[in-house]
């Protein structure tokens, strides 16, 4: 499924409206995004994944071949490969996509907390926790281009600890900040996550312009409806589901808090956070030629049993 295309605005390049293609997958709920500067051709993927079936371990790569046939249709030119944060619901597909096109990968610079983190958690003696995994590591603020357009970096924490949003004209994606009005916010219970924090990525995401258009990252589909992604600052602020019925922060952060100690934690999260801590790369064959994922038992007092 995609978006439509859409024209540029005109020669300011803060004030692009850049094309976006949407692409949901099904299993994970998840939506990947291209995002074209119309100009140029030139574009960025955003938030790819790689097809994982964890009862069987096997590994495809459907969806993200489903951006690179989008590319070719388009006669696009793959600049970058961009992730919002280190995904917990599913596998990126950063690197094969990387080895695919040639494009450059970027995450936030705080990934290297996260590598921190789960490097102990998973007790990985040489994994390198330093953001070397991707071509470029990117800073609060920081400006760099897709074509001709600027896209504007905005650290997000709340989520995760180093979620960032891509700002790309009057384009913002905002990963599992704000999901669709009628489903609210995302969980802040993953190591590292904060509700407080949250609440000020928020505030910080609805004082863009009200007609910024909003990209999340996921959809869960309440009620069975259509997928949907795409809303606005306006229409966030006047009927996203959480916001509505908490709207101060200590409201927010208790609804949040009470909310996230129901929730299993994602089925995936142990086995995607080592691959996505690595910039989208599978772990090396051992001496039989098999990959291995590692599963910590009993690290993650978060089981919500029945």
């Amino acid at each position: 499924m995609s978006t439509a295309a859409y024209p540029q605005a005109g020669p300011d390049r803060s004030a692009a409206r850049p094309q976006v293609d949407a692409f949901f997958d099904q299993r994970t709920c998840s939506v990947q995004y291209i995002v074209a500067d119309p100009a140029t051709g030139r574009c960025a993927l955003v938030d790819p994944v790689l097809d994982y079936d964890e009862t069987s371990g096997s590994i495809a790569t459907a969806s993200a071949d489903a951006l690179l046939a989008r590319v070719n249709e388009k006669g696009l030119t793959v600049e970058w490969i961009l992730d919002t944060h280190p995904h917990a619901d599913h596998l990126s597909a950063a690197g094969y996509l990387k080895d695919r096109t040639g494009g450059r990968t970027a995450i936030g610079e705080r990934i290297v907390d996260v590598q921190r983190l789960w490097k102990e958690i998973y007790n990985l003696e040489e994994f390198a926790a330093d953001g070397s995994q991707w071509d470029r590591l990117l800073a609060d603020g920081e400006v760099f281009r897709i074509g001709d357009m600027d896209a504007r970096v905005m650290f997000s924490p709340g989520h995760t600890l180093a979620s960032i949003t891509y700002v790309v004209g009057d384009a913002a994606f905002i990963h599992d900040t704000l999901f669709m009005p009628d489903f609210g916010t995302a969980r802040c219970d993953f190591p590292g996550g904060d509700a407080r924090a949250l609440w000020h990525t928020i505030q910080r995401i609805l004082s863009l312009p009200d007609e910024t258009r909003l990209f999340s990252g996921h959809d869960y589909r309440p009620g069975g409806r259509d997928p949907a992604w795409e809303s606005t600052v306006a229409s966030q602020k006047a009927s996203n589901i959480h916001l509505v019925r908490a709207p101060t922060e200590d409201a927010f952060v208790a609804m949040r808090q009470a909310r996230d100690a129901k929730l299993p934690m994602p089925k995936l999260i142990l086995h995607a956070l080592q691959v996505n801590m690595a910039g989208g790369r599978l772990p090396a064959s051992e001496s039989n030629g098999t990959r291995y994922l590692k599963i910590p038992l009993d690290r993650l007092a978060y089981a919500v049993w029945d």
